[in-house]
């Protein structure tokens, strides 16, 4: 088998001046030979020859802004479907749509987004070349399936894609307004009523929360008349409630069209997808789109971190969901207590059952928005305070809110404690990806790499309890394990404890030893109860979502089974809505 060798420099990053005048040309091996692998142009960006690249790594290691990736890979590549420039982040493969939904699997800046460019014509592929052409397109795949695709996408093939990047849509005026304009089939009616959305439609879209944007995005994107729909990322910014009206609803259109979805909340994936594409490779170096696989298998096999049809292990290690060692009958001390507490914030009204949390166990608090579960948070972090009792904690509290932004000019580095700063390098900067970020202005951050610095600014604090609001949103699927797995260690080494809340089913079930569960009406009551064992809180949320989960026999992960099937009706007929 041929072997490939890519490398890639993230040219927003290089500072040739401050490194030392192309460090990198002067530490290259190939170079010091009097052979030209890293050359420059006085001034200008340096360039690696991937031809001579022995892959040394030598230039990667001692750039000091990260700048550098050389990728040796022992796979037949082939040529590129399409690449941003030479140095640049580039594509190997693309998955054909067909009737049904295909959901796309893999990290972030892996090209789950170009993939959508290229299928919706956005972009036209360019094989590594300077510019793409239709012309080389149909060429190229000529005999192929895709030639087909192609040449419908070129003659007329209608599309509708809801973008990742939901908040980046310049709209304006009432909601009800925006639909109609877009109501090619006269559905309105239908769709608002399959997304609840009734409530929303004299409202201005400047004033709708994420949620509610996320929603009518999806909505928009559904009533348009297209041969091919794509959504990328359709839940963030949902509660799990919603997370599966929407699953309905792209399930529905998938009756008749094919759909291509981007998602990382795999219980959800895998409750949308007939097929799935792993995208696997390095993030913002290059991606490569395996061969179709049914749903389970692959899923199961991004978990393994092997992909069987191309022989390729892409990653080391395998993700073990469910390994029986959830502490749900801890005998440590009490870490913290509350008594009866009501709060009422407007006419919202909450109310929690005494109730206390031990030591070493992780807390996950789960039910939809607007039911009281950041209050609850807010409530024990003492930001605000209840209404009929006094709470008397002497734990200390590190607590990470629900959104998050930082002003000024502070680097990530600047924002941690020196006293911690040590520590934290140490446990949280590999495992959380934060090497490239030190030297960054906060403010600057992506949504994903706030998260992580968030999270991590949470836990270099010393506590005995952490509150960490929603810490999978914007991650990736294995950012969302790291995540999960980074807190449990700290748990378990530092004798502590935490809460958790979260939508995503799957990063709840892989972090938690027990759950608390809220019910009621959104935005008018919350009732809180538990902490209760793992499977006691989530049959009450299941049964309230009235939907049932079964675990996969190979990865031990959860599955919803599809509504109505036959252990669907056996699960709910037993009062077994969770399968541990």
């Amino acid at each position: 088998m041929s072997k490939k060798r890519i490398a890639v420099i993230e040219y927003d990053k290089c500072n040739f001046e401050k490194c030392g005048n192309y460090l990198c040309s002067k530490v290259c091996p190939v170079n010091r030979n009097e052979k030209e692998c890293i050359t420059h142009k006085q001034g200008e960006k340096p360039i690696i020859s991937e031809e001579l690249c022995i892959g040394c790594e030598i230039c990667q290691n001692r750039c000091p802004f990260h700048a550098i990736s050389i990728v040796n890979i022992s796979i037949d590549l082939k040529d590129p479907v399409h690449s941003y420039g030479q140095n640049a982040f580039r594509l190997f493969g693309l998955p054909v749509p067909k009737k049904g939904t295909i959901g796309l699997v893999g990290r972030n800046g892996i090209g789950k987004t170009t993939i959508i460019k290229i299928l919706s014509g956005d972009i036209i592929q360019n094989f590594g070349e300077d510019e793409g052409k239709k012309e080389r397109v149909l060429e190229y795949y000529k005999g192929r399936e895709e030639q087909e695709f192609f040449k419908q996408l070129y003659s007329g093939f209608k599309v509708a894609v809801k973008p990742q990047h939901i908040e980046g849509l310049n709209t304006k005026g009432k909601v009800v307004t925006l639909l109609k304009k877009v109501d090619e089939e006269n559905r309105l009616k239908e769709v608002t009523s399959e997304l609840a959305l009734e409530n929303l439609l004299d409202k201005d879209i400047s004033k709708l929360s994420g949620g509610e944007f996320q929603k009518i995005a999806i909505a928009a994107t559904g009533l348009k008349k297209a041969d091919l729909y794509f959504f990328d990322e359709p839940t963030s910014f949902l509660d799990i409630r919603e997370r599966l009206r929407v699953a309905k609803f792209i399930r529905k259109i998938s009756e008749t069209k094919p759909v291509l979805v981007v998602e990382h909340d795999l219980i959800l994936l895998d409750y949308l997808s007939d097929y799935i594409h792993l995208i696997y490779g390095k993030p913002r170096v290059y991606g490569f789109v395996s061969q179709i696989k049914t749903t389970k298998e692959g899923i199961n096999d991004y978990l393994e971190g092997y992909s069987r049809e191309e022989n390729y292990r892409f990653r080391e290690s395998t993700i073990d969901f469910f390994s029986g060692n959830r502490n749900e009958t801890s005998k440590g001390k009490t870490i913290i207590s509350w008594p009866h507490i009501e709060k009422k914030l407007g006419t919202f009204k909450l109310k929690v059952k005494e109730n206390e949390i031990k030591q070493n166990q992780i807390v996950g608090i789960v039910g939809p928005n607007g039911i009281g579960k950041t209050t609850f948070m807010k409530l024990l972090a003492k930001e605000i305070k209840p209404d009929n009792c006094e709470l008397e904690q002497s734990a200390k509290i590190s607590y990470k809110p629900q959104y998050i932004s930082y002003d000024g000019n502070k680097t990530v580095e600047e924002l941690f404690d020196d006293t911690h700063l040590k520590e934290f390098k140490k446990s949280f900067v590999k495992s959380l990806e934060l090497q490239d970020l030190m030297g960054k202005k906060a403010k600057t951050l992506s949504g994903g790499e706030l998260q992580r610095v968030a999270i991590a600014l949470c836990l270099s604090k010393k506590a005995d309890i952490y509150l960490l609001d929603e810490p999978s949103a914007y991650l990736d699927v294995e950012q969302r394990l790291a995540i999960g797995k980074v807190i449990r260690n700290h748990i378990v080494l530092n004798d502590c404890s935490a809460m958790i809340i979260d939508h995503d089913l799957t990063f709840v079930d892989y972090v938690s030893d027990k759950l608390m569960v809220f019910k009621g009406d959104p935005s008018i009551k919350g009732e809180a109860s538990g902490p209760f064992t793992v499977e006691k809180g989530m049959n009450e949320l299941l049964e309230y979502l009235e939907i049932t989960v079964r675990r996969d026999p190979q990865t031990k992960r959860p599955r919803i089974n599809k509504f109505d099937s036959v252990l669907d009706k056996e699960q709910k007929q037993k009062k077994s809505y969770y399968s541990n």
